[in-house]
């Protein structure tokens, strides 16, 4: 593959909201049987990789805050989220500022639409973030790849612009993740 990018600033990533994106949108999802991934996205996972792009996921799961699932339980999610797609890495927040659970109850810069989970992916992954883009089917994902700097892509395989909780501009618009092969 030819390429104009600075091999020194890494390789770029799409970076993936969970639910709504990879796997059916159900609320709080809190065990691998509920965690349905759409059949399509190994194949999307694949095709990402071979245009020379990270596939890292960037995912809220204020369920651990609230006290509907366990730490344990996502950790496990995202193993078996990783097997089945080949993605190559998972970022969570658990927090939730109304959370029940007392240790995850705070305000964090993780939690989208923040960027710190763009910030350790880019430390482990050295990702050349100007040709990156962010993938989600909310205004929060939208609004933190914003904040990133990166493109932004609004999916509506999940709540997409029927239940956007915020007005946003993304830069693109598809239907679900297999249409962001004609962009990327």
């Amino acid at each position: 593959m030819q390429t104009d990018r600075n091999p020194e600033a890494g390789r770029p990533a799409v970076f993936l909201d969970r639910d709504g994106v990879l796997t059916e949108e159900h609320g709080y999802v809190a065990s691998i049987e509920e965690l349905h991934i759409f059949p399509y996205v190994r194949e999307c996972v694949r095709q990402i990789h071979q245009k020379g792009y990270y596939a890292i996921v960037i995912t809220n799961q204020s369920g651990v805050a609230r006290g509907l699932f366990t730490e344990e339980a996502l950790l496990e999610m995202n193993g078996y989220l990783m097997q089945q797609t080949g993605v190559d890495a998972v970022y969570y927040c658990p927090h939730h500022p109304e959370g029940k659970m007392e240790k995850y109850k705070k305000e964090c810069r993780c939690r989208k639409p923040g960027i710190g989970m763009f910030r350790e992916a880019c430390k482990e992954f050295n990702v050349d973030m100007a040709d990156s883009y962010m993938v989600g089917d909310r205004a929060g994902d939208i609004l933190a790849g914003q904040n990133a700097g990166i493109k932004t892509i609004l999916v509506e395989s999940g709540y997409g612009t029927a239940r956007l909780e915020a007005e946003v501009e993304p830069d693109y618009m598809c239907w679900d993740l297999r249409d962001i092969m004609n962009i990327l």
